[in-house]
């Protein structure tokens, strides 16, 4: 039976690498995102773009449901979408704080529920994008960020705390920057030096694959050496 993973976020960068590297090993993907028109034409048959934004509930409900009337199961949901502010927690407004959580969070955590009845059916995998952000704060200006993936991670190991029983496993992906348009706007090192969008996703593919008797929990990555990392 053929595998299925929903992806958000995944009309480019990391989202768009995991997507074609599922698709290369047989699975079928579901790529949510703002603007379904937009997303990778690598392999059609094996791909289904549904309109996904993560400030919008009924568009989580309904690419869930898609999702499943399209493929008939769904083995791996792979929460890619997100948002980095750069703000100190000095600065952040209330409205800057809802926004980042909301995007970086909640959606998440209500598309796990609504997806979570056919990932204890196929006993699935998820995988949270977090960073390295969720591990420790490199700076001021990404105080309002790692609060954000701090709490990504939290979810991660909740989620991995309600599949025990069941079989589904979660994992929480930190990488450092990785080379996309968001970290081109964040440091100043060549892309070329930093972690590749398809690392990532050879680093996904082998999560949602594991069995379950190999549960990991987090996986950092960084594309240099850090102290910690």
């Amino acid at each position: 039976m053929q595998k299925v993973a929903m992806i958000s976020g995944a009309s480019r960068g990391i989202g768009a690498a995991i997507a074609k590297r599922l698709v290369e090993n047989g699975w079928a993907v579901s790529l949510g995102m703002r603007k379904p028109d937009e997303a990778p034409q690598f392999s059609p048959e094996l791909m289904f773009a549904c309109p996904f934004d993560a400030l919008d509930r009924e568009s989580e409900r309904n690419w869930v449901a898609a999702t499943a009337a399209r493929f008939g199961r769904i083995d791996g949901l792979v929460h890619n979408a997100g948002i980095a502010p750069r703000k100190t927690v000095l600065e952040a407004s209330d409205d800057e704080f809802d926004l980042v959580f909301n995007v970086n969070v909640k959606s998440p955590m209500r598309l796990t529920r609504e997806a979570w009845p056919h990932l204890v059916a196929s006993r699935g995998r998820i995988v949270t994008m977090a960073s390295l952000s969720g591990k420790r704060v490199k700076s001021p200006g990404a105080g309002l960020y790692a609060l954000s993936k701090f709490a990504a991670v939290g979810l991660a190991h909740a989620l991995r705390q309600c599949g025990k029983e069941s079989g589904v496993r979660s994992t929480a992906i930190c990488p450092s920057y990785v080379a996309t348009d968001m970290s081109a706007t964040m440091t100043e090192a060549p892309a070329a030096e930093l972690t590749q969008p398809e690392d990532i996703a050879k680093i996904v593919h082998m999560v949602l694959e594991l069995p379950a008797t190999a549960s990991i929990a987090e996986i950092p990555v960084h594309w240099t050496v850090e102290d910690c990392f």
